[in-house]
Parts: C-alpha cells; structure tokens; sequence
C-alpha cells in the first residue's frame, strides 16, 4: 500500500495518485494531515473525467497565411509606435544625459563590433572571391577580364557590401540584444528600472541603437576592403591578370558616389537592426519560451528589413541617377 502525507509539498498531488493507480498501486491520503487538501484532491478525482481534454488546433497553409495578413496592421501600428517612442526619447536624452547609460556604451561597441569583425571580415572576404569568380566566368566568355575588378567595386560597395555586413550582424548581435532585454524583461529589470524612475528607452535603447550606428559603417568599409582582396585573389589565380594590373583597374573605378553609397545606408540598417532588437525585448511577456521565440523574431524581422531598406535605398539612387 501506498501512502502521502499531505503535508508534504507536492507540485501535482492527484497527478501522483493517477500514476500510481495506473501502476496497480493503492494510494490514500492520511488522515489529520491536510483535511481541506484532501478533499480538493478528491473532489479532482471524482470530476477528472468532465474535464474537457486540451485541444490541439491544426490550421492550414491558407488559414495561417490570412491570420498573418490580419495581424499586420497590429504589428505595424506597435512597430510605428516603439519608432515614436525611440525618437521622443533623443531630445529628453540629450537633455538629461544621466538618463542613458553611457557607461555601457564602450562595452557595447565591443561586442556589437570589435566582436563581430572577425565574422564579418570572412564574410566580406568570401563574398569578393565568389564575385571574383563569377565575373571571370561570365565576362572572360567575351574577352572582357579587364572588367572584372569594376564589377567587385560596384557590385560590393553599393550593395553587397552593406547587405551582407548588415545581415551577419542581425543574426550576430541583432540577437544578442534582443536575448539581453528580454531576460530583464522576464526577470523584472526592465520594471525595477521604471520603479526608479529610469525610462527603459532612453537608458537602454539609445545606447545600443548608437554602439550600431557607429560601428555598422565602420564594419561595412573594413569588409569593402577585404571584398577587394578576395576579388584580387580569385581574379588572378585563375587568370594571366598581374597583381599591380587587377590594382590599377581597382583603383580606377572606385568613385565617392560608390563609396558613398554603400556608406550612407549602413547607419539606416544598423537602426533598423537595433529598433526591432529592443523592441522585440520589451515586448516580452512569460518565461524562458517567451524570451526564444521574441529572439527569433527579432533575427528574422531584422533581416527582412535591412533586405527592404537596402531595395528602397538601390532603388532612390538609380531615380536620382547616382
């Protein structure tokens, strides 16, 4: 026979005497020990069957894609919302500096870009050896090699260049501050923050946003260089182009308006990046399931927007014919 003294703390009491009557075992409780949970454990008991069983609910391709349809209006309205929020904050932050926590700001730097250059930098690297590669291929067809270092300079410094740095640090540290809020979030940081009269918005997203801001260009130009190198390597491995010739060619067609290009969007990206990071953090609500999930959001939602704002960018400056 099996016996439990109420007393005991259980986390599912009546759960353990299913188990065990499951198993062919006698379970009671005893008696004096905790009359009135007894008797909830036996009324549980007596009424387990009327409960209704936890429904799973299975949706098409369809139905999912028209809920997702409906709730981006929702989405865009808490998205232009945070947006005001964050840009309300910048005068009352440049008014009271003590309101934002500079001191995280140096730290912040270093993760977000002495910490991710390595990753970037291969990136970059290996994106100039597969145009290399690629314009080799394609325009050594028409006797056109010579071709090749402009196709790099263009093609990376107006728009892979910024792309791919942008999207390696969406997934890198895009997801790393998203994870950071929103464990204060869940932990109860982000509320004893406002307790002391700290705005969560101008004492943690602004620093971030500007640690993006400034280290996103600088980023996107290191790897401009290191996309040159790769296209160098690939072109004249794989052709009779010399090393002071491929140079030469690069040299002249880099132009302040490709330069430039690249350049003037990366701080639009790294605020994208960093506005949908913490946005996702604070809109945290429940446990460590929450905190995943808002992560994951965070990454696919940054990446798709630096996807769109660089289109928007490419398509303004071939309108204004740059």
């Amino acid at each position: 026979m099996w016996t439990w003294r109420s007393s005991i703390e259980s986390m599912a009491p009546e759960r353990l005497f299913d188990r065990l009557d499951a198993q062919g075992h006698h379970a009671r409780v005893i008696e004096g020990a905790n009359r009135q949970a007894a008797r909830l454990i036996a009324r549980y008991r007596e009424r387990r069957g009327d409960l209704p069983g936890r429904q799973t609910r299975v949706m098409s391709p369809l139905t999912r894609i028209g809920e997702l349809a409906a709730d981006v209006p929702n989405k865009s309205t808490e998205a232009l919302d945070f947006t005001g929020r964050c840009a309300a904050a910048l005068p009352k932050a440049a008014a009271t500096p003590s309101s934002v926590d500079w001191a995280s700001l140096p730290r912040l730097i270093q993760e977000i870009g002495a910490d991710a250059l390595p990753v970037t930098s291969a990136a970059n690297l290996l994106i100039g050896i597969i145009i290399g590669f690629l314009g080799v291929s394609q325009l050594g067809r028409l006797g056109a090699v010579a071709y090749v270092p402009g196709l790099v300079v263009v093609a990376h410094f107006r728009e892979l260049g910024p792309l791919v740095t942008a999207i390696v640090v969406a997934g890198r540290s895009g997801a790393g501050l998203a994870s950071e809020i929103a464990t204060m979030k869940v932990s109860e940081e982000i509320d004893a923050l406002r307790s002391l009269g700290f705005d969560p918005v101008r004492w943690l997203v602004v620093p971030r946003c500007l640690a993006l801001t400034i280290t996103l260009p600088l980023l996107t130009w290191i790897g401009d260089l290191l996309a040159l190198v790769g296209g160098l390597a690939a072109t004249t491995a794989i052709t009779n182009m010399t090393t002071h010739a491929y140079i030469e060619a690069t040299t002249a067609h880099i132009t302040a308006a490709h330069l430039l290009v690249g350049l003037i969007k990366s701080p639009f990206l790294a605020l994208a990046i960093g506005l949908i990071a913490c946005g996702q953090g604070l809109a945290t609500h429940g446990g460590s399931a929450a905190v995943g999930s808002r992560t994951t959001a965070a990454v696919v939602q940054s990446i798709f927007s630096v996807i769109v704002i660089s289109a928007v960018f490419t398509f303004f400056f071939a309108l204004i014919g740059i």
